[in-house]
């Protein structure tokens, strides 16, 4: 493997290392790395006192600038000494006030006295690099960084802790096992006993299995990483407002009992099962002459155009008409649900409806919400990711190497069967050792890494 061009890891790198946002935040980390971050360190913090530049101690001072007596800012410093650091590179980290100044001007300091404004996730990337952490704890750092939920983060987490690490390494120690057993044959065939032609076909089927386990996980990471979108969509005044305000515990849409009161497209943020999910409260759909209202018809219909999964919700004291039925033939296409709203105004919520999953909530009474949920996780095919392991989750650069590995493990059965010489079966077998190697970062190309680390924050 090759290190990237644009990574030099003889520079020292230095960059932000928290979320800055003005008036807001009390502490600020401007972090350091490399040969040079001790020395330009001792050029812009002074401790007061005896305190000792030893590693994992933090020490109390003032950064200024060699040329400038006037403080920075009062600060903290936390030294840690290559290699017991998370780049294996001598690390200095500044613990600077918050907000945008003290940390910026530090910063620019750093920049001076020689360090590198660092990339989007090369100090991340240095540990890979050094044999701190494998691709896949690199890609957990990132998954927790962006967590929208519980879950995601756990499973971020077993990332970094290596648990899906382990596991494919397990896996392709397998394959290389059996792939020594075939070359032994094809260079000493005279000298060794006749392959097992069965007990490789057993050995390479519980590697197939092994594959296919873990590719399961390949939709409940998307999921947790992603999360879903869901657009309530309906005719005016069915309730879509209210049943956003019920299933969030919050007024986020403003509700009345005038038709077309949402103009746009009102947006919140919530939890189901551990699945991060984004709810579209739209504009209610009928002809108009309003041209306000015509606009918010429009971004309704590519709300649900674009989301993954559609509510069409309805008027239980209305039934099911015409106006529904166009929305439906309209969203027919998509994954949806109907949500037969109101249903504390009409005595018997049953009516004539298209054959589709179907929930009865009353958005004014909170009444529903729950079912609702159970239908939204039955639609996306999944269970409740809360109750369910979610130690591994992998995502779609994984899932797309453990497809080749599958198809490889795939032709060498299919080899075997056909009776093919042994030289066939290594060529397989070598594809899906490649293909494994890709998911941990033994088997990774230059190009992959500039891919997977420039969707880092810098600073990470």
């Amino acid at each position: 493997m090759s290190v990237p061009l644009n990574i030099h890891q003889a520079e020292t790198i230095a960059a932000i290392a928290t979320a800055i946002v003005p008036q807001q935040g009390s502490v600020g980390i401007v972090r350091l790395s490399g040969i040079s971050a001790i020395a330009i360190a001792q050029q812009i913090f002074h401790a007061p006192g005896q305190q000792r530049w030893e590693s994992h101690r933090i020490l109390y001072g003032h950064i200024q600038s060699p040329t400038c007596p006037q403080p920075i800012d009062e600060a903290l410093l936390l030294l840690m000494k290559s290699p017991r650091s998370y780049t294996r590179e001598d690390v200095v980290e500044f613990h600077c006030h918050g907000g945008i100044m003290a940390v910026q001007q530090v910063l620019q300091l750093c920049l001076q006295q020689g360090a590198k404004l660092a990339q989007p996730g090369e100090f991340t990337l240095r540990a890979f690099l050094n044999g701190r952490l494998d691709l896949t704890q690199a890609e957990g750092v990132a998954d927790l960084v962006g967590a929208q939920s519980p879950q995601a983060a756990q499973t971020a987490l077993m990332g970094i802790r290596g648990k899906l690490a382990g596991v494919i390494r397990q896996v392709r120690s397998q394959c290389l096992d059996v792939l020594a057993e075939v070359e032994a044959r094809v260079d000493f065939e005279d000298d060794l006993p006749p392959l097992d032609e069965n007990e490789v076909r057993s050995q390479l089927t519980n590697i197939h299995q092994q594959i296919a386990q873990i590719l399961a996980t390949a939709q409940q990471g998307e999921l947790l990483r992603s999360g879903l979108k869901v657009a309530i969509i309906g005719q005016p005044n069915v309730g879509k407002s209210s049943l956003l305000n019920a299933w969030s515990r919050s007024d986020r849409a403003i509700v009345t009992n005038l038709p077309g009161t949402t103009r746009d497209v009102v947006e919140s943020q919530l939890i189901v099962g551990g699945i991060p999910v984004q709810v579209l409260d739209t504009a209610g759909i009928r002809e108009s002459v309003d041209e306000v209202e015509k606009m918010g018809i429009a971004r309704s219909q590519s709300a649900a155009q674009s989301a993954d999964l559609v509510l069409l919700t309805l008027d239980a004291t209305l039934g099911w008409g015409e106006a529904e039925q166009v929305l439906y033939e309209k969203i027919n296409n998509k994954p949806h649900i109907l949500v037969v709203n109101k249903i504390d105004l009409k005595d018997s919520p049953a009516l004539e409806l298209p054959t589709a999953a179907t929930v009865y909530t009353s958005a004014a009474k909170s009444q529903g919400i729950e079912a609702l949920e159970q239908a939204i996780l039955k639609a996306v095919q999944t269970k409740d990711l809360a109750a369910a392991d979610t130690d591994i989750a992998i995502n779609q650069r994984q899932a797309a190497a453990l497809v080749r590995a599958e198809g490889a493990i795939a032709q060498v059965q299919a080899t075997i069967t056909e009776q093919l010489p042994l030289d066939f079966w290594t060529i397989d077998l070598r594809a899906a050792i490649q293909a494994l190697g890709e998911v941990t970062g033994e088997e990774i190309t230059e190009s992959m890494l500039d891919e997977i680390f420039s969707r880092f924050c810098i600073g990470k």
